[in-house]
Protein backbone atom coordinates (compact mmCIF):
# COMPACT_ATOMS: atom_id res chain seq x y z
CA UNK A 1 0.00 0.00 0.00
CA UNK A 2 1.46 3.12 -1.32
CA UNK A 3 2.22 5.47 2.25
CA UNK A 4 1.41 9.58 2.24
CA UNK A 5 2.03 12.09 4.72
CA UNK A 6 -0.68 14.53 4.52
CA UNK A 7 0.72 17.86 5.84
CA UNK A 8 -2.07 20.10 6.18
CA UNK A 9 -3.31 22.56 9.22
CA UNK A 10 -7.02 23.12 8.49
CA UNK A 11 -8.95 20.49 10.00
CA UNK A 12 -11.36 20.52 6.88
CA UNK A 13 -9.17 20.17 4.44
CA UNK A 14 -7.19 17.24 5.88
CA UNK A 15 -10.33 15.46 6.45
CA UNK A 16 -11.69 15.62 3.34
CA UNK A 17 -8.33 14.84 1.75
CA UNK A 18 -7.64 12.10 3.49
CA UNK A 19 -10.74 10.29 3.43
CA UNK A 20 -10.75 10.56 -0.59
CA UNK A 21 -7.12 9.13 -0.61
CA UNK A 22 -8.01 6.34 1.69
CA UNK A 23 -10.84 5.53 -0.59
CA UNK A 24 -8.28 5.07 -3.56
CA UNK A 25 -5.77 2.86 -1.47
CA UNK A 26 -3.45 5.19 0.12
CA UNK A 27 -2.29 4.61 3.39
CA UNK A 28 -2.37 8.88 5.56
CA UNK A 29 -0.36 9.85 7.91
CA UNK A 30 -0.88 13.05 8.91
CA UNK A 31 1.06 16.05 10.40
CA UNK A 32 0.03 19.45 11.29
CA UNK A 33 3.12 21.76 10.87
CA UNK A 34 6.56 21.87 9.72
CA UNK A 35 8.52 19.97 12.82
CA UNK A 36 5.37 17.50 12.83
CA UNK A 37 6.17 16.87 8.99
CA UNK A 38 10.10 16.28 9.97
CA UNK A 39 9.13 13.91 12.37
CA UNK A 40 6.36 12.08 10.69
CA UNK A 41 8.25 11.57 7.40
CA UNK A 42 11.38 9.99 8.86
CA UNK A 43 9.38 7.80 11.36
CA UNK A 44 6.94 6.24 8.47
CA UNK A 45 9.47 7.11 5.53
CA UNK A 46 6.40 7.95 3.08
CA UNK A 47 6.11 7.05 -0.57
CA UNK A 48 5.01 10.77 -0.85
CA UNK A 49 4.13 13.72 0.51
CA UNK A 50 1.52 15.85 0.29
CA UNK A 51 2.73 19.30 1.86
CA UNK A 52 0.60 22.61 2.51
CA UNK A 53 2.65 25.92 2.06
CA UNK A 54 1.13 27.70 5.09
CA UNK A 55 1.92 25.85 8.12
CA UNK A 56 2.68 27.49 11.23
CA UNK A 57 5.96 27.00 13.00
CA UNK A 58 7.71 26.03 9.55
CA UNK A 59 6.05 27.08 6.44
CA UNK A 60 6.23 23.92 4.15
CA UNK A 61 9.13 25.72 1.86
CA UNK A 62 11.24 26.06 5.04
CA UNK A 63 9.71 22.55 6.57
CA UNK A 64 10.43 20.90 2.60
CA UNK A 65 14.12 22.37 2.50
CA UNK A 66 14.80 20.58 5.73
CA UNK A 67 13.24 17.13 4.37
CA UNK A 68 15.45 17.33 1.37
CA UNK A 69 18.52 18.55 3.51
CA UNK A 70 18.14 15.22 5.26
CA UNK A 71 19.87 11.87 3.80
CA UNK A 72 17.15 9.53 5.10
CA UNK A 73 14.29 11.89 3.50
CA UNK A 74 16.05 13.42 0.71
CA UNK A 75 14.25 11.16 -2.00
CA UNK A 76 10.74 11.30 -0.69
CA UNK A 77 8.74 13.22 -3.58
CA UNK A 78 7.50 16.44 -1.98
CA UNK A 79 4.04 17.86 -3.77
CA UNK A 80 3.14 21.45 -2.81
CA UNK A 81 -0.43 22.38 -1.46
CA UNK A 82 -2.15 26.21 -1.66
CA UNK A 83 -3.75 28.91 -2.81
CA UNK A 84 -1.04 30.59 -3.47
CA UNK A 85 -1.64 30.95 -7.67
CA UNK A 86 1.19 32.94 -8.11
CA UNK A 87 3.63 32.32 -10.35
CA UNK A 88 6.58 32.93 -7.47
CA UNK A 89 4.52 31.41 -5.37
CA UNK A 90 5.02 28.03 -7.77
CA UNK A 91 9.15 28.82 -8.72
CA UNK A 92 9.74 29.47 -4.66
CA UNK A 93 7.97 25.87 -4.32
CA UNK A 94 10.18 23.69 -6.92
CA UNK A 95 13.30 25.42 -5.86
CA UNK A 96 12.30 24.47 -2.26
CA UNK A 97 12.34 20.61 -3.58
CA UNK A 98 9.13 19.92 -4.29
CA UNK A 99 8.57 17.73 -7.65
CA UNK A 100 4.88 18.91 -8.07
CA UNK A 101 2.51 21.82 -7.69
CA UNK A 102 -1.12 21.76 -7.08
CA UNK A 103 -3.31 24.45 -6.19
CA UNK A 104 -6.67 24.55 -3.89
CA UNK A 105 -9.41 24.09 -4.19
CA UNK A 106 -7.17 20.25 -4.97
CA UNK A 107 -7.95 18.48 -8.61
CA UNK A 108 -8.32 15.56 -6.70
CA UNK A 109 -8.05 13.34 -10.24
CA UNK A 110 -5.05 15.80 -11.67
CA UNK A 111 -3.75 15.22 -8.09
CA UNK A 112 -3.69 11.38 -8.31
CA UNK A 113 -2.15 11.70 -11.77
CA UNK A 114 0.89 13.97 -9.90
CA UNK A 115 1.12 11.29 -7.03
CA UNK A 116 1.30 8.05 -10.04
CA UNK A 117 3.62 10.28 -12.31
CA UNK A 118 6.55 10.22 -9.36
CA UNK A 119 6.02 6.91 -8.90
CA UNK A 120 4.43 6.64 -5.56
Amino acid sequence: MTKVLLVEDNEMNSDMLMRRLQRHGYEVTLAVDGPGALDAAARVLPDVILMDISLPVWDGIEATRRLKANPATAHIPVIALTAHVFTEDRDRALASGCAGFQTKPIDFPQLLETIRQLGA
